[in-house]
């Protein structure tokens, strides 16, 4: 089940998303020591990202990890990892980091350490986002581990998509399934157009999959532009 909000502008709407993802954490950590956050990469976060650096919230309480990340330096230019340290965690004082990555190993270790040694649960509060082709996170139909990546109960999943740059490291199917708050930012009329026809009928596509899962529910924040 998907509830739309729609905005005129990227500005409200990252306005309107940072506010709201506070509010998702304080509400948290009304029945929880510590909340995980989950946000994600790319261009559409970044005005989000700065805003909620800049919005009243118990840092110091709170865990920020990605929803997916390429598999590439953190200080690479195309980096989730990069965009988090540029925007949010400068004024996120207090937080604590858990990156996705860690190009030192191989990306295959990395995985099977990430889910044989992931303490933190799953994120209360996820800030998704989705292409044109109807992915999310880094659930790509074409990639050769699609099947895995929607079916296991792993939390996380390595993708290697065929028309996307880079090996990803991302939240499976299920674990983004499992998130209390789920929320998606996306823009454009195309992207609302993709949005509803996932949504009209299961297709094989990340949103439309996630979508169509018993008891999950999206808060869409779409903007016009």
């Amino acid at each position: 089940m998907i509830h739309w909000r729609t905005f005129p502008t990227r500005d409200a709407q990252a306005h309107a998303l940072a506010n709201a993802v506070v509010a998702g954490i304080d509400e948290v950590l009304t029945i929880r020591r510590r909340a995980l956050l989950a946000v994600s990469g790319g261009t559409s976060p970044k005005a989000f990202l700065a805003q909620l650096a800049r919005l009243p919230v118990a840092w110091r309480d709170v865990d920020i990890t990605l929803v997916d990340d390429r598999w590439l330096p953190a200080e690479h230019a195309d980096s989730n990892a990069r965009l988090v340290a540029e925007t949010l965690l400068p004024g996120a004082t207090g937080a604590r980091w858990l990156p996705l990555v860690d190009t030192s190993t191989s990306a295959e270790l990395q995985v099977r350490t990430l889910n044989s040694t992931w303490t933190h649960g799953v994120p209360q509060v996820c800030v998704l986002g989705m292409g044109e082709d109807g992915h999310t996170a880094s659930l790509f139909a074409d990639a050769p581990q699609w099947r895995e990546a929607i079916t296991t109960h792993d939390k996380f999943v390595l993708v290697q998509p065929r028309h996307a740059p880079y090996q990803r490291v991302s939240w499976s199917l299920a674990a983004l399934a499992a998130c209390d708050k789920l929320i998606l930012q996306i823009q454009g009329p195309a992207k609302r157009a993709v949005l509803e026809a996932a949504q009209a009928n299961e297709q094989d596509n990340a949103i439309s999959r996630l979508i169509h899962l018993e008891g999950v529910k999206i808060d869409v924040f779409w903007s016009e532009e």
